[in-house]
């Protein structure tokens, strides 16, 4: 299935969007929901640190994150995550080589999946 441009051609007015703010009993009910009925290989959370996300924000330009669903080579589902200008483009290394460590461009992935990294008991996650 191909993605649809929507809404003016995506062309992003996050200034004037809501804060993307849910209340705790929403994302319990969400997660739960999730966990009840997963898909055959979907990991349960993935925990990013907060010194590669903050990387991440503080490329020039950067105004947001958007997160795409990836597929490893083994198979395994994975989140992968690039900055986004106020555009609404996402903001990619210069070539297919670069490597994390450039200024800008960084894209973030290898997070800890759950299954097998948990995270400790949460209300999110019982």
């Amino acid at each position: 299935m191909k993605a649809v441009n929507t809404a003016g051609s995506l062309v992003y007015k996050l200034n004037n969007m809501i804060q993307h703010q849910i209340s705790l009993q929403q994302a319990i009910e969400y997660t739960t929901r999730f966990r009840e009925n997963p898909g055959v290989d979907m990991p349960y959370s993935e925990t990013f640190s907060a010194d590669s996300v903050r990387a991440l924000l503080a490329q020039n330009g950067s105004h947001s994150f958007r997160i795409y669903l990836g597929r490893k080579a083994d198979n395994r589902i994975c989140s992968v995550l690039v900055a986004v200008d106020k555009n609404g483009q996402d903001i990619l290394p210069p070539s297919n080589n670069a490597r994390e460590t450039d200024d800008d461009g960084i894209i973030l992935e290898d997070a800890f999946q759950c299954p097998p990294v948990c995270p400790p008991p949460s209300p999110l996650n019982e």
